[in-house]
């Protein structure tokens, strides 16, 4: 399935060293759109019923075995018919020997191939991963994430609400930064969403007052990350007095981005509160629930309130410790 974005062949060959066999042109201008990988077996064989040409195909042991089993004019035959397809990548794994009919029909076909030293499965599941993060469906958000605690959070509000400053307490405090004011997201599975910088602002942070500065230089590489999975969100707003906020913490609030549902608070903003510590509990107290535990459910069952009536006691917010 072809992707709205697409990743250089030249960044395949620098991540996974592969070695090249055949390449019509120059591997920065071929690009790769579909995070789906092929063995073609059936292929090889002369079914191309739903072939799709815009995956890449992987040669292994088995492939190999059937090809050297063929004559040469069985095989001459095969490497034709399959590369006049014109599939986007072809990469023969286990550092196999590749075929001169195999290379003859690449560049006929100007297909690129390649090689790699590494076990079909092994890199066939490298590979898929490695797509699926580059070809992911992105968006980009005015926010700054963390990583506290091994949680990825997110910190969104408005300019001015201490999204930044906030960011930095936290990196003293032995926390790492990923992004500050632009965060891109990107839906990696039907379950993750992940977190990262633009190259261009990569561990910079805006302090108002002060300007920019590089985490990484003052606070050293321990104190930045590159990626980190989206584990909860934390919207930051300025104290509204008419407004009620959750006390107990017995509803779970959710935010939903490219289709994926993450647990949210809202957290409110005014002198004196520390937002770092505030954040700091409630990474903590995200991986409690993920681990089957919430603290107001055990308080309410200590003071005797059966569990049916956690959902009325919560939508009127009693205070138990009254």
């Amino acid at each position: 399935m072809k992707s709205d974005f697409s990743v250089s062949l030249a960044k395949i060959i620098n991540e996974f060293s592969l070695e090249t066999i055949c390449l019509p042109k120059n591997a920065d201008d071929i690009l790769i759109s579909s995070a789906e990988v092929n063995r073609p077996g059936l292929q090889l064989a002369g079914y191309y019923e739903f072939f799709d040409s815009q995956r890449v195909q992987v040669i292994g042991k088995s492939e190999e075995s059937y090809l050297c089993e063929l004559s040469e004019k069985e095989l001459d035959a095969c490497m034709d018919s399959f590369f006049s397809r014109t599939p986007s990548l072809v990469i023969v794994s286990r550092g196999l020997d590749v075929p001169k009919s195999m290379q003859k029909a690449a560049k006929k076909y100007a297909v690129p191939l390649l090689r790699t030293n590494d076990s079909t499965s092994g890199f066939m599941a490298a590979i898929i991963s490695f797509l699926n993060v580059q070809l992911a469906p992105r968006i980009t958000r005015h926010g700054v994430l963390v990583e506290v605690y091994g949680e990825g959070v997110l910190l969104l509000g408005e300019s001015g609400v201490g999204k930044s400053e906030t960011a930095i307490e936290l990196v003293k405090r032995g926390h790492r930064l990923i992004a500050d004011d632009a965060v891109e997201l990107r839906r990696v599975s039907s379950k993750s969403l992940v977190g990262s910088a633009p190259d261009n602002i990569r561990h910079f942070i805006e302090l108002r007052g002060i300007g920019i500065i590089n985490a990484s230089r003052i606070f050293g590489a321990g104190a930045v990350k590159l990626t980190e999975k989206i584990d909860m969100i934390i919207n930051l707003e300025p104290w509204n007095p008419e407004k009620v906020y959750d006390r107990m913490g017995l509803e779970n609030e959710n935010t939903e981005i490219l289709g994926i549902s993450i647990p949210s608070l809202t957290i409110p903003v005014k002198p004196g509160r520390n937002l770092a510590v505030i954040i700091e509990v409630a990474s903590m107290n995200n991986r409690q629930k993920k681990m089957g535990y919430n603290a107001a459910h055990d308080l309410l069952k200590k003071l005797g309130m059966a569990d049916e009536g956690i959902e009325s006691e919560s939508s009127e917010q009693v205070d138990v410790y009254k």
